[in-house]
């Protein structure tokens, strides 16, 4: 029962596909304003077909024929009109135009109602809160810039799944152009834009607004939604321009604050130090389909590696991986190590190999007992 449960959380059965919010309250109200047309329509082909009825010698589904086609102005003489009295043709007249009337008055008030675009937007909008409800560990980008813009085409390259939301008017124009899959018009640390955005099943939150007060809303905002949801915490990645606004951002709970100036600097100084690494980064952290990858993997505290030396893993030999480094727990950082370091618990290590070998040795690392294949190399 635990490996059912486990697959069914994996492949998400039973998840639920239904939005966080719903607009049909919203769309209800919408839609009452047809009930006037709807009903003056209903009340005058009753007053026709009774009105027929008792005029000629018409049964209940004639009248309600000629009071329909006489009415909306459709057809005559399909029935017996030539043998109408007096009363019949001015009953007949008074429906005719009280039709024409009506229809026309319909019309424009539907009409009238559609150019307002609230109707329409509200349709638009349910459609994409559900297709968004179907996402799962995706991340949510907050507010709209040239970081988000960048940030999206990064994402679709390497099929990361995300909602962009933002409150500026302007908004959806730019994510059409911009070719955002799914996106919110909303105050992005607002309630109702959470829940439209399905951050109770998302995997994170990137904050880009260059107002602190903005960033620092929505850490709070975020962090409060995960609480009261009882979730696991939402990775916080957030932006900053100076270090004592990533200071501030990192005290406030942001997992993750990236200063652009000062990375921008870094990678500046880095390609001037180191003109043959230029490419380096983009091959192992950007591009897809390289042959080889770099991942940092962490060795939890169960597994079978933990306080045994380097080599006895054996990752060269089993998969071709090769740790180029180790993050202690503590925060220290190792390049390079040999094959005698011990591993500790909670350690991480940077290992760089194909995604498939990668794969391989992760499984392994998980194992709580040696795993035979390991015995045999």
């Amino acid at each position: 029962m635990p490996l059912l449960k486990k697959l069914k959380n994996t492949l998400h059965w039973g998840n639920s596909s239904k939005p966080d919010i719903d607009l049909s309250p919203q769309l209800y109200e919408q839609f009452k304003a047809f009930r006037l047309p709807l009903v003056l329509i209903q009340v005058f082909i009753l007053v026709g077909t009774l009105g027929y009825f008792l005029l000629e010698d018409y049964t209940i589904v004639q009248a309600f024929f000629q009071s329909s086609y006489t009415f909306t102005n459709t057809g005559f003489g399909a029935l017996k009109e030539k043998e109408f009295g007096a009363l019949a043709i001015l009953f007949t007249t008074f429906l005719m135009l009280s039709g024409a009337g009506i229809i026309t008055f319909s019309v424009a008030f539907i009409v009238s109602i559609v150019n307002t675009g609230t109707l329409t937007r509200l349709l638009k909008e349910k459609k994409m809160i559900n297709n968004i409800a179907r996402l799962r560990n995706h991340y949510v980008i907050c507010y709209h810039n040239e970081y988000t813009i960048e940030l999206s085409k990064q994402f679709c390259e390497a099929q990361i799944p995300f909602v962009v939301v933002d409150n500026a008017p302007n908004f959806e124009q730019e994510a059409i152009l911009h070719k955002y899959p799914y996106y919110i018009l909303g105050d992005p640390h607002t309630n109702i834009s959470m829940l439209k955005a399905r951050l109770s099943a998302a995997r994170g939150v990137v904050t880009f607004s260059k107002n602190l007060s903005d960033n620092i809303a929505l850490i709070v905002s975020a962090k409060l939604f995960a609480k009261e949801l009882n979730r696991k915490p939402l990775y916080i990645i957030s932006s900053a321009d100076s270090e004592e606004e990533v200071q501030k951002l990192q005290k406030l709970g942001s997992d993750m604050v990236i200063s652009a100036p000062k990375l921008m600097a870094q990678r500046i100084s880095a390609l001037a130090l180191r003109p043959d690494m230029q490419n380096l980064l983009e091959r192992f952290a950007y591009k897809n389909n390289t042959g080889l990858d770099l991942e940092e993997v962490l060795v939890p505290k169960y597994s079978w590696l933990v306080l045994k030396k380097l080599k006895e893993g054996h990752f060269r030999e089993f998969a071709k991986v090769f740790i180029v480094g180790i993050t202690q727990k503590d925060g220290k950082y190792f390049s390079m190590p040999d094959d005698d370091v011990v591993i500790s618990s909670e350690c991480k290590l940077l290992m760089i190999g194909t995604t498939s070998a990668i794969r391989d040795v992760k499984r392994i690392i998980m194992k709580q007992k040696k795993p035979q294949e390991i015995d045999y190399i």
